[in-house]
């Protein structure tokens, strides 16, 4: 019993697919190779999509565990800059002459039978020399503490320079056990411009009855001209103690062990004490025969003579 309840106390996470994470910047033109470790032995098909900000995700490659060379899909299958190393515990993605539409989000898939799963992807962010016009993301508070049920606004305030084309602001959230989750986008629309030589505009995300799954970091992002920009996160707390929910879980699980430790005394002791017990009455002459019938913690015993 007591085995079986710590058992559910904590669940364990594993990933078969470990790739690149975070944010990889490169210059525009250079090459660059986004690495993936798939650790399935079953997997049959292994994969890379692309999910550009704001877009949908679309297939890049798909290759089969015995196909070679990779198949590429939609535009990248006369594309040459894009490739796949595809090997056993590998699939690295392989792009020369990065462009600024390259930019966005790469995950890493593998798939067996009715099963999929991705790594938890990386963001591929380009430079180009002809834009600058992002200088600083600035996020408010650093971290924020709260209760089930209540509401949580985070700022960012975000500064460009003198450059007209439009950006875009996003929201993303990691949390301890997955990877980076878009959640919210938003256009952005200067402020008036002033005699400064630099623009702010700030941007607000609103999150309402909270709950336990809400808490991570959350993160601003600017994007333009292909490169990306995050803010220094803020980190919610969810502060559930006093959720009677939660009491009643801790409840739950005192009576659980208690009940444990109540029955594993009164079940291994009275074995033990019966076992001195007929150490003692063998050293008697008469024969005694002793059969013992045990119903949990009730015992019944009948005694017959021998001649």
């Amino acid at each position: 019993i007591l085995t079986a309840a710590f058992m559910n106390l904590k669940q364990t996470e594993i990933h078969m697919v470990k790739q690149d994470t975070g944010v990889k910047t490169v210059n525009v033109g250079d090459s660059v190779i986004l690495h993936c470790y798939p650790e399935s032995q079953v997997a049959m098909h292994f994969s890379w999509y692309r999910q550009s900000i704001g877009g949908r995700p679309e297939l890049l490659s798909n290759v089969y565990k015995y196909d070679t060379p990779a198949r590429m899909f939609h535009w990248l299958e006369k594309n040459p800059r894009f490739s796949v190393q595809r090997q056993e515990g590998m699939n690295h993605l392989h792009i020369s002459g990065v462009q600024p539409d390259d930019s966005g989000f790469y995950f890493c898939g593998i798939s067996h039978s009715n099963m999929v799963e991705f790594g938890e992807g990386v963001f591929l962010s380009n430079k180009s020399s002809e834009c600058h016009q992002l200088s600083a993301v600035v996020q408010e508070p650093v971290s924020e503490s709260t209760q089930p049920g209540k509401s949580v606004t985070f700022n960012c305030s975000v500064k460009t320079g003198n450059c007209n084309a439009e950006c875009g602001v996003y929201w993303f959230k990691r949390a301890s056990h997955q990877g980076i989750v878009y959640i919210h986008s938003d256009q952005c629309k200067h402020a008036p411009p002033s005699a400064s030589s630099s623009q702010s505009c700030v941007y607000h995300l609103e999150k309402t009855n909270v709950s336990s799954s809400d808490a991570g970091t959350y993160y601003c992002a600017v994007a333009s001209c292909g490169a990306i920009m995050f803010g220094n996160g803020t980190k919610l707390q969810i502060n559930d103690d006093g959720n009677p929910a939660t009491a009643i879980k801790i409840l739950v699980w005192l009576s659980i062990i208690r009940t444990g430790t109540l029955l594993l005394f009164l079940t291994v002791l009275p074995k033990i004490r019966c076992r001195k017990k007929k150490k003692k009455k063998k050293k008697k002459k008469k024969k005694n025969i002793y059969i013992y019938m045990y119903f949990c913690t009730l015992q019944v015993k009948y005694m017959f003579k021998g001649e």
